[in-house]
């Protein structure tokens, strides 16, 4: 069975397709094609009460939180620079509970630009609001630029080399988050990538793969996601065993929420 990835969502109020415009849930087709491309099974995961995230990442094997707008300074500890873009408050309160389920669930989790920066926000890191040189003059495109790694880190080891990486943001990292290591720069000191030391598999990227056709990142994410299933499910296959070796045992059925309980 191929892993379960959730994808936060954009949460827009109007939006327009066929003959209608309404507020909808949305996600670019590029995060679901690249985790299918992966070998992972996609499903979109729009703000919800935040309060329901643990259960929700209980069902999961992997969360992708995706890119989106900038993430309310308070949220750091910041007053708003006049550059940066309106809150989203719902995606912000939603994001977080995800981050924070799948951090102590030991979830795999992979934060894409606005996801890197809400994963070192939700670890108390703060951002800087402005940079310059990492998106397209071209509106509605995407810029490109090459990201160095670091060696002896996560990503140093997914990928050795320096590779061109499709880009458009205008924030990034600045005092990192509790136990982030950066694993890649860009030409101009920007962090390009951020991670938590094994065993916890935790990465962000400040770039869009879902906009390219490397699969490295999200198939590292995919295939932790596969060794998270394999784990829960021999642990649900134990206490299923146990009880049927229990004299008077009551019998209750094995499935998925049983697979989520012992995640948790």
């Amino acid at each position: 069975m191929k892993p379960l990835i959730g994808i936060s969502t954009y949460l827009e109020e109007s939006t327009a397709w066929g003959v209608w415009e309404l507020p909808a849930a949305l996600l670019p087709a590029g995060y679901p094609r690249l985790v299918q491309r992966s070998g992972g099974t996609a499903v979109m995961l729009p703000p919800d009460d935040p309060d329901a995230a643990a259960a929700v990442v209980a069902r999961l094997d992997g969360v992708v939180i995706a890119g989106g707008p900038d993430v309310e300074p308070a949220r750091y500890g910041a007053t708003a620079d006049p550059r940066t873009g309106p809150p989203a408050l719902e995606r912000d309160a939603w994001e977080l509970a995800l981050i924070g389920a799948a951090l102590a669930s030991g979830t795999p989790l992979l934060g894409i630009c606005r996801g890197m920066q809400l994963l070192n926000v939700a670890l108390g890191g703060t951002l800087v609001q402005h940079v310059d040189g990492h998106s397209s003059p071209v509106v509605g495109s995407f810029g490109s630029h090459a990201v160095k790694p670091v060696p002896c880190t996560r990503y140093g080891e997914l990928v050795p080399e320096e590779f061109a990486v499709p880009t458009h943001h205008h924030q990034t990292v600045d005092r990192l988050g509790t136990g982030l290591t950066v694993s890649a720069f860009a030409a101009d000191g920007t962090v390009e990538a951020v991670e938590l030391p094994d065993p916890r598999p935790v990465l962000g990227v400040q770039w869009h793969p879902e906009m390219g056709e490397d699969t490295r990142v999200m198939s590292w994410l995919v295939r932790a996601a596969t060794v998270r299933a394999a784990t829960a499910r021999a642990a649900s296959d134990r206490a299923a065993s146990d009880r049927a070796a229990t004299p008077g045992a009551a019998s209750e059925p094995v499935g998925r929420r049983l697979d989520g309980a012992a995640r948790q």
